[in-house]
C-alpha cells in the first residue's frame, strides 16, 4: 500500500505521469487512447523518447521546470493497467499517490471538457479499477478527458474503441493539448491551483 511520507534521503521525489489506452495500430487515435495520446504530445514538448522498460510499458524520465517525472504508457491493455502502474511505482520509489498523475478518457464528460481531480470514484472506468486494486488506493490524481456518452450502454466499447468522426477528433486533439497543459501546471504549481485553473474552463 501507498504511503503518505517523505522520501528517504537519497531518493529523489519523482512524479509518475501515466496515460491509459490499448497497444497496437489498430486502437491508435480511438477515444479510449486519448491518455495515451497526452503522454506522446508531452514526450514530444519535453524532446524525450518513450521506451520500452521491464514494466510493461514504455518510459522516459526527465524534468518539467526542475521537477523530476516519469512517462508511462502501459503495454497492458487498459483492463490491466495497474500491473504496470504498480510495479512503476515501486520501482520509482513513489510512496504518496498525490505523486501518481493518471491521464485517461472519461465517458461523463462531453468531447473537449477537461476536468482533474484527485481520488474519488472510479465511474466504471476498468483502466482506474486496475490501478487503484495495484495501488491500494484510489487517492492519485486524474486528469479526466471527455469523450462523450455513447447512444446506449450496450454500445459503449464500440463508441470508445471505434474510429472518431474528423471533427470530433479535431475536439479531441485540443484537449489532448490542454491534458498537456494541465499536466504541467500540476507539476510547476500543485494540484489545487491547477484544478482552479482548469476545472472553470
Amino acid at each position: 500500500m501507498l504511503r503518505r511520507s517523505a522520501p528517504r534521503q537519497g531518493d529523489m521525489e519523482r512524479t509518475l505521469i501515466v496515460g491509459l489506452g490499448n497497444p497496437g495500430k489498430k486502437y491508435s487515435r480511438t477515444r479510449h487512447n486519448v491518455g495515451t495520446d497526452a503522454i506522446e504530445v508531452l514526450a514530444k514538448r519535453l524532446g524525450v523518447s518513450l521506451k520500452v522498460g521491464r514494466d510493461r510499458a514504455q518510459i522516459a524520465e526527465t524534468r518539467i521546470n526542475g521537477h523530476a517525472v516519469v512517462l508511462a504508457i502501459p503495454t497492458t491493455y487498459m483492463n490491466d493497467s495497474g500491473e504496470a502502474v504498480g510495479p512503476l511505482a515501486r520501482r520509482y520509489k513513489i510512496e504518496d499517490p498525490a505523486n501518481i498523475i493518471v491521464v485517461h478518457d472519461e465517458l461523463d464528460l462531453e468531447p473537449g471538457i477537461l476536468r482533474l481531480k484527485v481520488g474519488g470514484g472510479l465511474a466504471g472506468h476498468n483502466g482506474l479499477k486496475s490501478i487503484s486494486a495495484h495501488l491500494h488506493t484510489d487517492d492519485y490524481v486524474r486528469v479526466r478527458i471527455g469523450v462523450g456518452k455513447p447512444s446506449s450502454k450496450d454500445v459503449g466499447a464500440d463508441h470508445v474503441l471505434s474510429s472518431i468522426p474528423p471533427a470530433e477528433r479535431r475536439i479531441l486533439d485540443v484537449s489532448v493539448e490542454v491534458a498537456v497543459d494541465a499536466i504541467e501546471s500540476i507539476i510547476s504549481g500543485g494540484i489545487a491551483a491547477a484544478m482552479q485553473d482548469f476545472n472553470g474552463r
